[in-house]
């Protein structure tokens, strides 16, 4: 088990490129670049304050983070209904051609020549029927737990 926990730690350093010296880095650099925002802020505000007066600096201020945060939040929903159009489309193309993929085709005529073709026919029809009970079975609970209309 703890090959397989290396393994995928590995395999996430890969695609991701993590590792906790650099998580240590971009810590530091986090905190550094609030910090310089932080006295950038204050700088413009008494800036601000300076030639227009402290109400006026703080209220331009205020409006200036508002501004970006109705922004930022337009801008994540857009991010998040591409991300859910993007997922479905790539799912309804998975569910059309998964069960025409050759190497699967393959795979299959190989396990009924080893199993041999009478066999498989079996498994698959107990299978399907399998399928077919647990279908019932889930829309039956479904129906129990759901709310009278």
């Amino acid at each position: 088990m703890n090959s397989f926990l290396h393994h995928l730690m590995l395999t996430a350093q890969v695609r991701t490129g993590f590792s906790p010296q650099g998580l240590i880095c971009a810590v530091v650099a986090a905190l550094s670049a609030a910090i310089a925002v932080g006295f950038g802020l204050l700088a413009a505000f008494i800036l601000l304050a300076q030639r227009v007066g402290s109400l006026t600096a703080s209220l331009a201020l205020a409006g200036l983070f508002l501004a970006i945060a109705v922004i930022a939040g337009l801008t994540v929903l857009l991010i998040r209904r591409r991300a859910i159009a993007r997922a479905q489309r790539e799912l309804a193309a998975r569910r059309s051609t998964d069960w025409l993929d050759p190497r699967l085709l393959a795979v299959g005529l190989q396990v009924g020549q080893a199993v041999g073709w009478r066999r498989l026919m079996t498994v698959a029809a107990v299978g399907v029927l399998a399928v077919g009970v647990a279908k019932e079975w889930a829309e039956h609970s479904s129906r129990d737990t759901s709310p009278p209309q």
